[in-house]
């Protein structure tokens, strides 16, 4: 009898322990069919915040700032593939947003000195978890603090507008 219990047991590690496989990509996330992809890019997100603030002050824009972990956080890769980096989005950002994007990556290193700034701006903020977008008006003033939301561009640059017309 304990044979036969003792083989159902390692059946069932074993089944468990089988479906367990970590090396499992995150499911690939099909954009809406009416949006277009684009690459998200230096060009288009700044990475140094004393840059971001200067060209925010220049043309009295609000700062859109992402901390993200873009190659371990779940809902950070959901929020790029999904909102940041859509054609809708980003063509609202063109014309009202300066965007930055602090990131805190473990397979990719980044420069010490970025990543020494990074770190520095997540303490000054408070960033306790990630994604964690916060919006700041052009003379550093936060106008609101988010996250992934549902939705796609559209909600989210309607979300972002929320905060700007406080």
């Amino acid at each position: 009898m304990k044979i036969k219990y003792l083989a159902i047991l390692i059946m069932v590690l074993a089944f468990s322990a089988a479906s367990c496989d970590v090396s499992k990509k995150p499911a690939e996330v099909t954009p809406e069919p009416d949006t277009e992809v684009v690459e998200a890019n230096e060009q288009v997100w700044l990475v140094d915040f004393d840059m971001a603030a200067a060209e925010a002050q220049k043309k009295d824009l609000p700062i859109l700032i992402n901390f993200s972990g873009s190659d371990w956080c779940s809902w950070c890769i959901k929020l790029m593939d999904e909102v940041f980096s859509q054609k809708e989005f980003l063509d609202y950002a063109k014309e009202n947003l300066v965007l930055l994007n602090l990131d805190f990556p473990r397979r990719t290193k980044l420069p010490q000195e970025q990543a020494e700034k990074n770190q520095e701006l997540m303490q000054m903020f408070g960033i306790q978890g990630f994604p964690t977008v916060i919006v700041l008006s052009s003379q550093g003033e936060i106008l609101g603090r988010t996250g992934y939301q549902y939705g796609g561009p559209q909600k989210y640059v309607e979300h972002i507008q929320e905060f700007l017309n406080k």
